[in-house]
């Protein structure tokens, strides 16, 4: 808890990411700015220890609380972002901290909420991250492996995050396990060849965060109860493949400035926008998806004909869509 409180600088400004649906017109205006592609992507030493291969292969059993032991999970009454440009504004931890932190932590076996890790991860217990942060990744070819156990934080109004990957690459984090409670149950910002699979993500702000990230894989999860199931912003090459996701109040998934991606086999119910992609995503693929019982199930930038942005729509089973024609027979 005190590396939280000493590292508690901001992350990155995500200003006024604002998520605003008119209930009459079903307009949603994302205003999250862009990852800054001028910025190095790492720093120069992360850089040389990940193209020399200098990444240790550190273990490192994460526990906090009995093993096995129940973790609470508050309920949110679902109004975040609606009508505000609040949204997201910040994200707790700050990135060139977590990064300059990594090795002196590399050691460490009994990490705690809020801490730097890398290496092979093992949970060992759930972690009730009731003050901040839950796991900071600074390392690349980190191996999460949450054994069945759950992370949950302060609520989505906290600012803080579940699993963070600040500009590190290669990060997997495996279930069966769980991430609730956050602004942002997992961020990326700036990772390349991140995959998470078998997690249950649930009543956080957004359940997956991805800005200025390419080849994203978020696959085979539960995602559920979120504001925001999978949002992607300044991203390329996601695949996001065959997940549950149920009850995402604005969206199960949404695209802002996203090209070049996949989103293929998900059931999504129950959402004001099942799929939305807005008019600067281009070349994206969404297919073989269940998108049913949401307000608008698919929705290519409010309307915009889909060869302006070449979003490419095939054999998603779904009842409405904007612009029409984008479901099967209809």
């Amino acid at each position: 808890m005190n590396q939280t409180s000493t590292i508690r600088s901001i992350m990155f400004a995500i200003v006024a990411m604002g998520i605003v649906f008119s209930v009459s017109g079903l307009i949603m205006g994302q205003m999250i700015p862009a990852a800054d592609a001028t910025h190095p992507k790492h720093g120069d030493n992360n850089d040389d220890n990940e193209h020399n291969g200098n990444n240790p292969a550190v273990t490192q059993n994460i526990g906090a609380g009995p093993v096995g032991g129940s973790s609470s999970s508050s309920s949110s009454d679902g109004d975040v972002g609606v009508g505000s440009s609040s949204g997201i504004t910040s994200f707790g931890t700050d990135v060139a901290t977590a990064q300059q932190l990594a090795t002196a932590q590399e050691a460490s076996t009994n990490a705690a909420c809020g801490q730097v890790v890398s290496g092979v991860v093992n949970l060992t217990a759930n972690l009730n991250c009731s003050g901040g942060d839950g796991i900071i990744v600074g390392g690349p070819n980190t191996v999460i492996n949450m054994n069945g156990f759950s992370i949950t934080g302060p609520g989505q109004d906290s600012s803080k995050v579940g699993i963070m990957v600040p500009n590190v690459d290669n990060v997997v984090v495996n279930g069966p396990g769980s991430i609730s409670n956050f602004q942002a149950g997992v961020l990326l910002t700036g990772a390349t060849g991140f995959t998470i699979n078998s997690v249950i993500l649930s009543n956080n702000q957004i359940g997956t965060f991805m800005t200025g990230a390419e080849n994203a894989q978020v696959q085979q999860n539960i995602i559920q109860g979120n504001s925001i199931g999978v949002a992607s912003h300044s991203s390329t090459g996601a695949a996001i493949d065959s997940n549950l996701m149920n009850g995402n109040l604005l969206a199960g998934i949404t695209f802002v400035n996203s090209q070049q991606s996949n989103i293929g086999m998900n059931n999504v119910v129950g959402s004001q926008n099942g799929v939305f992609l807005d008019g600067q995503s281009k070349g994206n693929t969404i297919s073989a998806n269940n998108v049913l019982e949401n307000v608008i199930d698919l929705n290519n930038a409010n309307g915009l004909p889909t060869n302006i942005n070449a979003n490419q729509y095939v054999d998603n089973s779904c009842d409405t869509s904007n612009p029409s024609g984008l479901c099967i027979g209809r």
